[in-house]
């Protein structure tokens, strides 16, 4: 069985238009052959690099202490086979509590690796579908860097 990661960044929670879109999306995978294990950030204790909780991070990194729960994040994103992430258009850009999470899954030895080629994925999935509404031009420019944060990741193609 695929194992599908349903990353859900839909702040107003049920009332999402977005949510909606994507449990669209999710209902319609076929159920003997994926099963979808759903994230819902806002259930999270996400929290941003800064102080202590950025120290220990880059002491865990020195360490290769990949088994650390913080990383439980990157370990989740990597494993999945496919990923489906769902945020609203908010404020002319994404949720802020979406960065946070990509912050927190992109960890150099786990999610990507990089050698004097550059960087590269070592993610499972071979693809992602990131559902939103109001899409609009303004939105696909703030978009692209979320594009190229996951292509590191993912097998990510437009």
């Amino acid at each position: 069985m695929k194992k599908v990661l349903f990353v859900n960044c839909c702040i107003r929670k049920e009332d999402s238009r977005s949510l909606k879109l994507a449990k669209h999306f999710i209902d319609s995978l076929d159920n003997d052959v994926y099963q979808v294990e759903e994230l819902c950030l806002m259930d999270e204790p996400l929290e941003f690099f800064k102080d202590s909780f950025f120290e220990q991070r880059e002491r865990l990194l020195k360490d290769k202490k990949f088994d650390h729960p913080r990383f439980r994040y990157a370990w989740q994103f990597k494993e999945a086979d496919k990923i489906v992430i769902a945020a609203p258009f908010w404020d002319l850009s994404f949720p802020a509590l979406l960065k946070v999470y990509i912050e927190n899954l992109c960890v150099d030895g786990i999610t990507f690796g990089c050698n004097e080629n550059g960087c590269f994925g070592t993610c499972n999935a071979d693809k992602l579908v990131y559902i939103t509404t109001r899409v609009v031009y303004i939105l696909i420019h703030h978009l692209r860097w979320v594009q190229d944060i996951l292509k590191l990741c993912v097998n990510f193609s437009e």
